[in-house]
């Protein structure tokens, strides 16, 4: 089944994976997961920024030194967060597996043991939507996303039909992914004002945060930011405006795990509350977003439950063990560094020729 959103229908999905090799034999896996128009990279381009630019600046340091890797590879080429978080996310697998310990503890130890999860209602006709999250509620999800943006009345009629499937005591989360306008949001969210959200994700464009504001100034339902948080500077400007109650976070959208950790550290001084979002990550990148959700108390998967969910959604995770994804809560793996391997037949079988 392809997923339907704002941005239209996903039905594949590009990646990139990155081996890390050290001279003690250490391989450090990471992902990254391709999307040109989320963040502008293409699998070519991901793979040409690696080889002509991230290899040869990266080559030979230790990649225990996140942060001179990170530095090294900020210095050579601008943007490209997804294929940079796929090195960082490999060199912090070394890190771990080096000392025999978990992302997690590196980060400073786990807060929490279980992350709780959403499922997603895509963006379909009534009785699909209905279908879908029944199917999402019998697998024992204790929160569903229904995705919105594409026209305020078909949008709203969706919503008020899955609360109805739902009940009144499963939360229920909007995600408009930048499709509606400033109107078009207060719009929708004064329609909805009824319908008890859990939270409002990225209702407008990215880019305006005086309009955040004022779109969250109108709602009492609480605005989550997510395509308009990429960078540390997106952060700091959201929470400047005060134009969002929630961030939506993850390593690729911010070019690695230590970045996504300065972001929490301004949700933290903003007095913000974060949770995991989705490009829908394979095995690799999932269990990178799940070291990370186990390791900050300001990612609160209890109050807001994230989209640690892309191995559902896909035919192949390319890890030898699937990951403990529930529902309704994932299980952040234990082993060293990511705590995952790579499938080697799964990657020779879904390897672009």
């Amino acid at each position: 089944m392809t997923a339907k959103t704002a941005h239209g229908e996903h039905v594949t999905s590009p990646y990139v994976i990155v081996r890390m090799h050290t001279d003690q034999g250490l391989i450090g896996l990471g992902e990254a997961t391709i999307s040109g128009l989320w963040s502008g990279e293409t699998q070519a381009a991901s793979v040409a920024a690696i080889r002509h630019y991230i290899e040869p600046v990266v080559l030979g340091k230790d990649p225990r030194d996140i942060t001179a890797i990170r530095r090294a590879m900020d210095f050579v080429i601008k943007l490209n967060p997804f294929t940079k978080a796929a090195v960082e996310m490999a060199a912090w697998d070394i890190a771990g597996k080096a000392v025999g310990l978990p992302v997690y503890q590196l980060l400073g130890g786990k807060v929490r043991d279980l992350i709780r999860i959403k499922l997603v209602v895509w963006a379909r006709d009534i009785a699909g939507s209905q279908r879908m999250a029944e199917q999402h509620l019998a697998l024992g999800v204790t929160c569903v996303k229904v995705k919105v943006g594409l026209d305020p009345v078909s949008d709203v009629a969706r919503v008020r039909a899955v609360r109805e499937v739902c009940g009144p005591d499963i939360p229920v989360t909007i995600d408009a992914n930048c499709g509606w306008t400033i109107q078009q949001a207060k719009h929708c969210l004064r329609q909805l004002s009824n319908v008890n959200l859990l939270l409002a994700e990225q209702p407008i464009p990215p880019g305006d945060h005086v309009a955040m504001a004022e779109i969250r100034r109108d709602t009492l339902t609480p605005i989550m930011a997510d395509e308009s948080v990429f960078t540390l500077q997106d952060a700091w400007q959201l929470t400047l405006h005060r134009a969002a109650d929630i961030l939506s976070i993850y390593p690729g959208k911010h070019g690695g795990i230590s970045a996504t950790a300065d972001i929490v550290a301004i949700a933290r001084a903003a007095g913000l509350r974060c949770t995991i979002g989705s490009n829908l990550e394979l095995g690799i990148g999932t269990a990178a977003m799940l070291h990370v959700a186990a390791a900050f108390p300001e990612v609160d998967t209890d109050a807001f439950p994230a989209d640690t969910i892309g191995p559902f959604y896909h035919e192949a995770d390319l890890i030898t063990e699937p990951l403990d994804l529930g529902p309704p809560t994932a299980k952040v793996p234990d082993g060293p560094g990511l705590g995952v391997e790579l499938d080697e037949a799964q990657l020779e079988r879904w390897r672009v020729k």
